[in-house]
């Protein structure tokens, strides 16, 4: 059988390969956190409420989960090159579109257009990247587009801040043109030829059950969190996401050739990896929507001065990752990951104890633990989750990666807000929903106890990853 491992042209080229793929991997993933920031300037110059405006990252998130398995199975039929090609081309369009000052209906279109171009990029890219690079080198790759992702997925609030400072909102969109140009151009002369398919049909049936799923359960979170999650409408979207879910297990139970072969789930390895993973990016997305308030509004910090600060964050964790797939490589990946989520966890915990007037330097040192942590795990963790299923499978398990990853920012975002919220509103004895100027210890209490639950979360993923750690261990010995 073909492979590109045993392809000298592939192999000398494999280098420049990852750089284009990470530098997408970083655009595409960088959309879905730069936007926030600047809401408040898109309103303002929209004329827009802000629960509108929300929906310029949400219409995002719930384009690219709804779609990435179906891009996962369609790289697996037609080749992961040619998907992520076209992906990278839609992406750039969007961009350009989106950039324009023109309706609020060409922004939202826009972003279903870079959403979908983002689909078909994240569900492709540790494919590409697993095929391409031989196994002693595939912990150092793979943690480098781990790292892409990460840096992509954090670095939203820090550059958003920084571009906003010096141009208009349009350019946080339109700083996607050269790079996507250049990732184009780059890719067209070292992409190999995919390799050949055997050619399945495509489970449409449990597609259609999938959306469903992912857009009622993410209508009836995002617009919960306006109107009220006992709503009998909201209550409603969750009761139809269940019974959606519920169609695509027994569909996929069934189809001879579905879009997600269940069967991968029973690999502890690749389950327990992907759950862990899912975990930490909800306790990422705490620490991402949280952060610019303590900064910003409980500390008196300028928008571009907080994204200096925020900046550490991807900063340390580029230098990271790549040293933690490397040793990763020579040592094995189960120490290394729970080291990092102990890292992590140890950051988390700091944050609780912030308060308004916290030393810069200890504020500083936990950002930098965050991105130390996030830099040791992400890197073996990806590595366990696309070296534990077959090469035929690379693409799907690609999807399941980046949706976990994505629905993590997801219930991150919707989570930290409203157990924020929720504990600020506890307080004060009624109900709040936003940042209130003349009580900032009200918003550092309801911080503390939003912090307390991310690390609750991190305490789950660290006893997952131990567990994983002995199991394996002992199968060894058995």
């Amino acid at each position: 059988m073909q492979n590109y491992v045993d392809d000298p042209k592939v192999q000398k080229n494999r280098w420049w390969i990852i750089t284009a793929v990470g530098m997408f991997t970083i655009m595409s993933t960088l959309d879905a956190s730069i936007v926030n920031i600047a809401l408040p300037v898109i309103s303002q110059d929209m004329g827009l409420k802000m629960n509108v405006a929300e929906w310029i990252v949400s219409i995002y998130l719930i384009v690219i989960c709804a779609l990435l398995l179906m891009m996962g199975k369609l790289g697996d039929i037609f080749g992961k090159i040619r998907i992520f090609r076209i992906g990278t081309v839609l992406f750039t369009i969007g961009s350009l579109l989106a950039g324009f000052n023109h309706s609020f209906a060409l922004l939202l279109g826009a972003r279903v257009v870079q959403a979908l171009g983002a689909s078909m990029t994240m569900a492709n890219n540790n494919g590409i990247i697993t095929e391409v690079f031989p196994l002693r080198e595939r912990g150092k790759a793979l943690g480098l587009i781990g790292s892409f992702v990460s840096v992509g997925s954090i670095a939203g609030p820090g550059l958003g801040g920084l571009i906003l400072g010096a141009l208009p909102w349009g350019y946080i969109f339109w700083i996607n043109l050269p790079l996507g140009i250049i990732t184009m151009i780059v890719g067209q002369i070292v992409f190999p030829k995919d390799l050949p398919r055997a050619k399945t049909q495509i489970d449409w049936l449990g597609f259609s059950a999938f959306v469903v799923f992912i857009l009622s359960l993410f209508l009836g979170i995002f617009i919960g969190q306006e109107v009220g999650f006992t709503q009998p409408g909201i209550l409603a979207a969750f009761a139809v996401a269940v019974l959606a879910l519920a169609a695509f297990i027994q569909i996929e139970r069934r189809v001879p050739e579905p879009m997600v072969s269940l069967g991968l789930f029973k690999n502890k390895e690749f389950t327990i990896s992907l759950l862990v993973g899912f975990l930490i990016f909800i306790t990422n997305f705490f620490a991402n929507v949280i952060w610019p308030f303590y900064l910003e509004n409980a500390r008196g910090l300028t928008a571009t001065t907080a994204g200096y600060l925020l900046m550490l964050f991807p900063v340390v964790q580029v230098i990271i990752a790549p040293l933690s797939g490397s040793l990763s490589d020579k040592k094995g990946p189960y120490g290394i990951t729970l080291v990092g989520l102990c890292v992590i966890l140890l950051a988390q915990a700091g944050f609780i104890f912030l308060g308004l007037n916290t030393p810069w330097l200890l504020v500083m040192a936990i950002i930098v633990l965050m991105g130390f942590g996030n830099g040791a795990f992400q890197s073996p963790n990806n590595t366990l989750i696309m070296s534990a299923v077959a090469p035929k499978d690379l693409g799907v398990a690609g999807g399941l990666n980046a949706l976990a990853r994505n629905m993590g920012m997801v219930v991150g975002i919707s989570a930290s807000t409203t157990v924020l919220y929720a504990a600020m509103s506890n307080e004060a004895g009624r109900k709040v929903t936003t940042y209130l100027a003349k009580q900032p210890q009200l918003f550092i209490d309801g911080m503390h106890v939003a912090f307390i639950a991310a690390t609750a979360l991190c305490v789950v993923a660290v006893a997952l990853t131990a567990y994983r750690m002995l199991t394996m261990r002992a199968g060894e010995k058995s």
